[in-house]
């Protein structure tokens, strides 16, 4: 009853007034903050119509994303149901109005993980899941195109290219076939938790609520999901995973996680350069030697090309802009000669985790677990995750099914400690492990030079087997140098043909939030930010942010002569923000459902 409400209303579906299954025994819960109450011109009765009960839900395991890694752990738990007869209830929860809206990658698809999950997946594939026919690799000065040897790990024998957008379409039409209830449109801020501290499930944004904070016409209260598992299956820097990592402190033993930014376009191309099948992957220009990072050109379905560059955020000069960077790449004779005559379709930028196999957390807490790259289980030298994430939801959804269904009066709370162990013992921890000092070895004296031989080496001939692990010194914000010591960069215009500026690619997101809700990208004092930010690193914000989110407005009332500005409307959720500005003051948290891009192809 409750799924067929929630899809035939969508706008309705926090405040939904349903029968909810009875909870046994229900925990005392302590609730985060409800975010309105930051505001200081709450009325009573506002503040009384914020803080009305919610309906509430119970189900056995919950998993908050559906992408590779959450989709892949829903089928797996519901393949075990049906095995043995034991029937558990499970749902997905995703923030985007859709299935695939949300998701951005490459994306070439190793399909290791996809056949163990579904064997027979290749008598209905998922469109378009291009063959790889070929595969190079490529270094790059200004004017040339040099070749260079492909090192093991990006070998892409037996590899699909695809759009993770439709992926993920997919493998939500598998999990729902199977009895795994998939909601769309459900953002999720808040983590519930009983009188101990263990998580026993989420909560659901509010709707309706303005700008100021005050409770619109609209207003409808989120929904409570009371969960004996909940997974966290965000990807890279998840607004839940970073509060559950926080929470239970499970980087103590292990590296800062570190990330790239990827950005993405799809184009349709002139039909005599398409070659189908095509994988290509650059290094060098447009990138400095000071900063990690590569392009790459993936020929899939019928003349359709993505094309994209990665920047490692660990870079240094807080003048590089990964957006300009990615438009100048596309101009080398390498990209132009197949973009040429073509256009351009779709746009994206997102996140990625980089840190590998000793920036991996701990994975599991009281109540519930971390999968796929909410985690960090992206192989970084393959240039692939989802196949590690699908791995990952498949091993926790194992040892969440023996949990829920075995035979035990304890009511404590449900620890998974045979997921890790699954996990060390699979091929994910050995792969990972394999080339943990890929990445890591970027941060020698030698910088890029260094990094690149060691890399040859090491995945050529002493493939991870070292006494040895390299380690990554800081975190990505603590990297950036301050704009006094590195000349500022004076970008090409586009042409508006290969380049474009970065308003025309926002409108190619599709993106969309409500203009009267809070701005979901929190900075306590804005004015407090500028003072703490500008003088040092001149209005990096601005440039490591691919969607124009961020500005500082002239402004001459003000003690720098600037303004910070949040055009909170632009965000494509790429989590940049959080993840790089040097202060650390800005946190990204999920607006209202639905709202944000609409990825295509991507």
């Amino acid at each position: 009853m409750l799924r067929n409400l929630l899809r035939s209303a969508p706008l309705l579906r926090p405040s939904l007034s349903v029968s909810l299954r009875a909870r046994a025994s229900t925990p005392t819960l302590q609730r985060l903050p409800f975010k309105a109450r930051f505001y200081s011109d709450i009325t009573p009765e506002e503040k009384e119509i914020l803080d009305e009960p919610r309906e509430s839900d119970e189900v056995d395991l919950c998993i908050v994303g559906a992408g590779p890694a959450g989709l892949a752990a829903a089928i797996r738990a519901k393949q075990l149901e049906a095995e043995s007869g034991k029937e558990i209830r499970v749902i997905v929860l995703e923030k985007a109005a859709e299935l695939g809206l949300h998701i951005l990658s490459g994306a070439v698809v190793e399909p290791r993980a996809l056949n163990e999950l579904l064997p027979d997946w290749q008598d209905n594939p998922p469109e378009p899941f291009t063959p790889v026919t070929s595969s190079g690799m490529k270094y790059l000065t200004k004017k040339m195109t040099l070749p260079c040897p492909e090192p093991p790990p990006m070998h892409n024998s037996g590899n699909y290219i695809t759009s993770l957008n439709n992926y993920v379409k997919w493998l939500g039409e598998k999990a729902e076939e199977l009895g795994v209830e998939i909601y769309p449109g459900f953002s999720v801020n808040e983590i519930l938790y009983d009188d101990q501290g263990a998580v026993v499930g989420i909560a659901t944004n509010d709707m309706g609520i303005s700008k100021e904070g005050k409770p619109k016409d609209s207003f409808a209260r989120g929904m409570e999901f009371r969960s004996k598992i909940t997974m966290f299956a965000e990807g890279c820097h998840g607004s839940l995973s970073k509060q559950v990592i926080s929470k239970y402190n499970l980087r103590k033993n292990c590296d800062p996680q570190t990330y790239g930014i990827g950005l993405k376009e799809v184009w349709e191309i002139d039909p005599e350069k398409f070659e189908k099948g095509k994988v290509v992957h650059s290094m060098g220009y447009p990138l400095d030697l000071e900063t990690y990072g590569g392009g790459f050109m993936y020929h899939f379905g019928e003349n359709m090309v993505s094309v994209g560059l990665v920047v490692g955020l660990d870079y240094k000069n807080p003048w590089i802009s990964p957006y300009q960077e990615f438009q100048r790449m596309k101009h080398h004779p390498l990209y132009a000669s197949t973009l040429e005559g073509g256009k351009c379709l779709s746009y994206g930028a997102r996140a990625l985790i980089e840190g590998g196999f000793q920036s991996i957390p701990q994975l599991i807490f009281p109540g519930g677990a971390l999968i796929g790259d909410s985690a960090g289980f992206m192989n970084v030298p393959k240039i692939k995750g989802s196949h590690t994430a699908m791995k990952s939801g498949m091993l926790a959804a194992e040892a969440a099914f023996d949990a829920l269904t075995a035979e035990t009066s304890n009511q404590s709370p449900i620890v998974l400690y045979s997921y890790p162990e699954k996990l060390k013992s699979s091929w994910v921890w050995e792969e990972l492990k394999a080339v943990r000092n890929v990445r890591a070895s970027f941060h020698s004296p030698l910088k890029n030079i260094g990094g690149i031989i060691y890399s040859g080496i090491d995945t050529l001939l002493l493939k991870g087997r070292v006494p040895w692990t390299f380690h990554h010194p800081c975190t990505d914000a603590e990297s950036t140098g301050t704009a006094d010591k590195y000349k500022k960069i004076d970008y090409p215009k586009p042409d508006g043909k290969i380049s474009f500026d970065i308003m025309t690619s926002v409108s190619r997101t599709g993106t969309m939030h409500d203009e009267d809700e809070p701005v979901h990208l929190r900075v306590k004092d804005w004015d407090a930010h500028t003072e703490a930010a500008y003088p040092k690193y001149k209005g990096v914000e601005q440039r490591f942010c691919p969607a124009g989110v961020y500005e500082y407005v002239e402004d001459e009332s003000k003690p720098l002569g600037v303004r910070f500005q949040i055009n909170s409307q632009n965000c494509i959720h790429c989590k940049t923000c959080d993840i790089k500005v040097p202060t650390q003051d800005i946190n990204w948290t999920c607006p209202e459902g639905g709202d944000g891009p609409k990825y295509f192809m991507t």
